[in-house]
């Protein structure tokens, strides 16, 4: 016999990935400013997200209280190790998702905006079985 919410388990999911989702896009943005400029500021990080400084200020409170950075009034922007080890996670997937999705025939351009959505949803055991199916699929290629 079903449980009565069957249904709201992957709602309940999503709900708790959406949570996570800025910090993931807000340190994989960090860290990607700070290996290219050697800094991440305020303006730029907003400049990358599409929202005011006011936004990207009060997120980065947030985030510090989480221990995912540092952020000083007057110098740069820094990760913490977990805030780097989450940056790392989130490009690796969001690199494989870039990959497969083009490989699959998706163009460049759509690719791009699908994965900034799709990074954040899936499960690490759906990117193994993903990442099979794309080696097996480079084979036969």
């Amino acid at each position: 016999m079903k449980k009565k919410y069957d249904r709201a388990e992957p709602f309940i999911a999503t709900r708790a990935h959406h949570d996570f989702e800025i910090a993931e896009d807000y340190v994989e943005i960090i860290s990607d400013l700070l290996a290219v400029n050697d800094k991440a500021r305020v303006c730029d990080i907003a400049s990358q997200m599409g929202v005011s400084h006011v936004t990207v200020i009060r997120t980065l409170k947030r985030l510090e209280k989480k221990g995912l950075l540092n952020s000083e009034e007057s110098s740069s922007i820094t990760l913490t190790k977990e805030g780097e080890a989450l940056a790392s996670s989130i490009r690796k997937r969001h690199l494989f998702l870039f990959k497969y999705l083009t490989t699959l025939g998706v163009p460049e351009e759509i690719a791009r905006i699908d994965v900034e959505g799709m990074e954040h949803h899936v499960s690490e055991t759906t990117q193994k079985v993903l990442q099979a199916h794309l080696e097996k699929y480079l084979e036969k290629s």
